[in-house]
């Protein structure tokens, strides 16, 4: 799925939209030996440095950076992606870090894919996609978290995309803190939230461009599995 540890989104506009998402997004991690910087997403980093470690699962894997930093920090992680590409890079990084045994890796397809409830974590960084409404992802993501666990969904706000993205035209596919906050309190069990923010940052373009982008950024509390009246 789409990372983005950099800044920019990059989501190849208008694929076919009965494309298989495990080729399409193959393709997209081999046009590069290393697509992202390695690097754990800042809001990750800001969110979930003072949690509690337990189970996490990372939603939307890519090469493995944001695992890899949950696990280092104590965390028993499942992480997941739709590539396989990605997915051989992020086992590799592992190994190469001393970290095999913290993570399992899994390839699943999120437009058919369901997780298991029960994660102390569940954490969505960029899961950007022209091939899966991000309403539908969030709803997926807040099913797996545990009552009194935490959900993490940091992606780019439709006003932050920086001018190389090339997607100005594709707004629909990202969202506001606002977006977040309706769309999960509207679905089921009850929340608090806890952060609801859009938050400026620095990047770097792919030809050395300097500009700023907005991460919406939502982590909630999940206070019970169902509504109450």
């Amino acid at each position: 799925m789409t990372h983005q540890h950099d800044g920019g989104a990059h989501l190849h506009s208008n694929p076919d939209q009965d494309a298989d998402p495990a080729q399409f997004w193959d393709e997209v991690y081999r046009e590069k030996a290393k697509r992202w910087s390695g690097n754990p997403n800042p809001q990750l980093i800001a969110e979930a440095k003072e949690l509690a470690p337990g189970t996490a699962l990372d939603l939307g894997c890519g090469e493995g950076a944001d695992a890899i930093w949950l696990a280092q920090h104590g965390w028993t992680v499942t992480a997941v992606d739709v590539s396989a590409v990605a997915l051989e890079r992020a086992e590799a990084h592992a190994v190469d870090v001393g970290l095999p045994d913290r993570i399992t890796w899994l390839q699943r397809n999120f437009g058919s894919w369901h997780p298991e409830a029960g994660f102390d974590l569940v954490s969505s960084q960029f899961l950007h996609s022209p091939l899966l409404p991000w309403r539908d992802f969030l709803a997926s993501a807040a099913a797996a978290v545990a009552p009194g666990g935490a959900l993490l969904v940091v992606g780019h706000h439709p006003d932050g995309l920086t001018p190389w993205s090339g997607h100005k035209d594709m707004k629909d596919k990202f969202f506001t803190p606002e977006d977040l906050v309706e769309a999960l309190t509207n679905g089921p069990g009850t929340w608090r939230i806890n952060v609801a923010d859009s938050r400026e940052r620095a990047v770097t373009g792919p030809d050395g461009q300097h500009a700023t982008t907005i991460d919406s950024v939502l982590r909630a509390t999940r206070t019970s599995g169902a509504h109450t009246s």
